[in-house]
């Protein structure tokens, strides 16, 4: 049976959204952050939101809203593997008038599975430089299975869906390269920037044994193979040997960390760079009002949550020139851009962050103006047009019973 949209909702404009992620709270990524602030947002904005994951219940923080399917957890890396969601996960996803997919394999054909069949818009945002992360997690096949096996699959998977969203212009100009041939809307991931603008008093430099004359880079982030660590502390180790007051605070955790922290010893700069481990969210813009600058040597990002954070509390940027990196830094305003992995540039452009002084308050200033095009406000307004735009482009769609009733507030009798 079909169900006109108008009869149901009349003239009002709110939405029940689903999010369809892999993995979500407890696990700790930019994916899952941006997940989480954009539900908030979309919630006060009396919209309902709902997050359809897999795990355990009561994994989250007590979250409401988020739907936990079982599945098998794949060592300790926070997936749980299952090729469908609960029987009540179904139901309550059959009631969504939008669902917006943020992870392509697992929650997409899920999401093709069971709601393309009935109507309801699929959403897709591809926030994940897949092709990269096949090299940096299985050197030995990643060229074979990365960009083959993408094409082989996305290109399929976007014509499926209602929309194809990017976060940055140049992840989008790679979607194409890889076959993608459908229109892909650009709409940054927001950022809830007003923390990080007014952070209140910063962490004590005092507590890692800074001096108040040291230069205090901040590398903030996932320690995992994908990011190019060991690059950036080679690159330090070059900055360390020749200004002492060169700090690097490594604030995150991963599966690289150890590995890191012997590489740190063996090359001698122990005393110039600490390992935080894992940082609250709510305590970051203390840590990052406490820095002079962001460096960052990753060529995976697609619209880096952490630097973005990172220019709200105005630090100047250091990276390379890559998607997502480069549609966010400004060279030579907002930080410096190397072209390519090219240690000496990286190296010199980081001791020039270090001597600077004058360069990197003049880049902290048009950091903090920049980023407000970030702000999780003005996204979410972007968001909702595009979901308001695929909702009017579906004005019939089937309906369970169990939908119906749901959608207009009515429970059936016991």
């Amino acid at each position: 049976m079909e169900i006109n949209r108008q009869t149901l909702f009349g003239d009002a404009q709110i939405m029940r959204i689903g999010m369809m992620a892999d993995l979500y709270k407890p696990h700790v990524s930019g994916v899952t952050n941006y997940i989480s602030i954009n539900k908030t947002h979309l919630e006060s904005a009396g919209h309902e939101v709902y997050v359809f994951t897999f795990g355990e219940d009561g994994n989250g923080d007590g979250e409401p809203n988020v739907v936990y399917s079982p599945g098998l957890p794949i060592s300790d890396t926070g997936y749980y593997l299952n090729v469908r969601y609960s029987n009540r996960a179904q139901a309550l996803l059959d009631s969504m008038d939008v669902v917006h997919v943020h992870h392509p394999f697992v929650s997409g054909s899920l999401a093709l599975r069971y709601c393309r069949p009935i109507g309801i818009p699929i959403v897709f945002t591809n926030h994940t430089r897949y092709d990269l992360y096949a090299k940096a997690y299985m050197p030995i096949i990643g060229d074979a299975l990365g960009e083959p096996a993408l094409r082989a699959y996305l290109p399929s998977f976007c014509r499926s869906c209602s929309l194809v969203i990017s976060p940055s212009e140049g992840m989008r100009e790679v979607l194409k390269r890889i076959g993608v041939d459908v229109p892909v809307e650009v709409v940054p991931n927001g950022v809830d920037i007003k923390p990080f603008l007014e952070p209140g008093t910063p962490q004590e430099r005092s507590g890692f044994d800074y001096q108040p004359e040291d230069v205090i880079l901040i590398y903030m982030g996932r320690l995992g193979p994908e990011k190019n660590l060991p690059f950036l502390l080679r690159a330090f180790a070059g900055v360390s040997q020749a200004f002492n007051q060169a700090k690097l605070l490594i604030i995150g955790d991963g599966p690289e960390r150890n590995n890191l922290q012997e590489r740190v010893k063996l090359m001698g700069i122990e005393k110039s760079v600490y390992f935080t481990g894992l940082v609250p969210y709510d305590q970051m813009p203390k840590y990052l009002a406490m820095g002079d600058a962001f460096v960052t040597a990753s060529v995976t990002e697609v619209h880096p949550l952490s630097l973005i954070e990172s220019m709200a509390a105005g630090l100047p940027v250091l990276g390379i020139q890559s998607p997502g990196i480069g549609d966010t830094v400004q060279n030579g305003k907002t930080g410096y851009l190397i072209a390519e992995e090219n240690l000496a540039g990286f190296t010199a452009s980081m001791a020039r962050l270090v001597v600077d002084r004058e360069a990197r308050t003049r880049m902290s200033t048009a950091a903090r103006d920049i980023v407000v095009r970030y702000a999780i406000e003005n996204t979410t307004q972007l968001m909702l047009a595009q979901y308001e735009k695929v909702i009017a482009a579906t004005p019939h769609r089937k309906r369970s019973l169990w939908s119906r009733i749901r959608r207009i507030g009515m429970r059936p009798e016991k």
